[in-house]
């Protein structure tokens, strides 16, 4: 019996009556089978810590949970728990049944009062969207706010791990990420004897942007047979000097969009034109959703690239 049961008998165990102890742990066990969340998961609180740091408090079983993020919508669907998502935002479009959710917003400017009215016991944040002043607000309103920073695939498959934990969806997690790490290593055996090859990621063409040593895309180009020219600036996703990109003469070129970007960044920045890359006609255009959005789907984006990067290694 945990801790909240013993208290609400112990007047009983003093008296030592037996038939009506017996019927109040019948009907305990009656209310727990019948209602979604236990008499523990009622009485039970936990801690865990998230990747800012934070200590987060939070009760035995979360049964309403809000998502600012797409790439963290997209993971609690992917655990099995998206019907337990009572909000999310205007940019969360995947799965279909995301678009359905209540929205609280964008993932840059959420509205607290919103969030408030849905009444959530956790609200899941992506420092990659996400502002420290929002997630104090949160805070002083008592709401437990669970911070995700993936720095590179394994940093996601940390965040899916993560995400079903609290979810109490641990075995569809870790089914998850096992698929998911057994199609990464089909994709790194395919290309490790490969050359590597010089990759700019433009994330942005005007003005121009790119990834940096923090972005988890590096570590993606990486396992996909590439070695990202950018990869030792500082920061995640940095501005960049038209005289840099043409110093950096990249081997080929990725531009992420055709997804929920529509045609955005789908040209190649000027400073790129005469690249060896654009040269060679070395231009790959992949899906933004698959590559932006540190979810699932990010494997999907590093098949795409490693083909794309190293098509002799994927011949039949």
């Amino acid at each position: 019996m945990d801790v909240g049961g013993t208290f609400l008998l112990a007047p009983l165990l003093k008296t030592k009556s037996l038939p009506a102890l017996v019927l109040i742990c019948l009907a305990l066990a009656c209310a727990c089978h019948r209602g979604r969340s236990s008499f523990s998961d009622l009485t039970i609180t936990r801690e865990v810590i998230d990747d800012a740091g934070r200590r987060v408090l939070l009760p035995g079983r979360v049964d309403r949970v809000i998502s600012l993020a797409p790439n963290l919508t997209e993971i609690v669907f992917a655990v099995g728990a998206g019907d337990r998502l009572v909000g999310n935002t205007t940019y969360c479009d995947y799965p279909p049944e995301a678009k359905a959710v209540t929205k609280v917003g964008d993932s840059l400017q959420p509205s607290l009062e919103r969030i408030i009215a849905l009444r959530p016991q956790l609200v899941l944040i992506s420092t990659a969207s996400q502002l420290e002043v929002f997630t104090q607000q949160l805070h002083d309103q008592n709401i437990a706010a669970f911070v995700t920073d993936p720095h590179d695939l394994d940093g996601v498959f940390r965040t899916i791990e993560q995400v079903g934990q609290i979810l109490g969806q641990t075995q569809q997690a870790s089914a998850l990420v096992k698929k998911l790490r057994e199609r990464t290593n089909v994709v790194q055996q395919a290309v490790q004897n490969a050359k590597p090859v010089r990759v700019f990621y433009q994330t942005s063409g005007e003005p121009l942007y790119t990834i940096g040593k923090d972005a988890f895309v590096t570590d993606l180009i990486r396992r996909a047979g590439g070695v990202s020219v950018t990869a030792d600036v500082p920061g995640a996703w940095p501005k960049y000097s038209n005289e840099s990109a043409l110093a950096a003469r990249p081997q080929a070129i990725i531009l992420p969009t055709g997804g929920s970007m529509g045609a955005a960044n789908s040209t190649v920045a000027e400073a790129l034109r005469n690249s060896p890359a654009a040269v060679a006609g070395r231009v790959y255009k992949i899906n933004d959703d698959h590559l932006a959005r540190p979810g699932p789907r990010l494997v999907d984006g590093l098949e795409e690239m490693a083909r794309a990067l190293h098509p002799e290694a994927f011949k039949q």
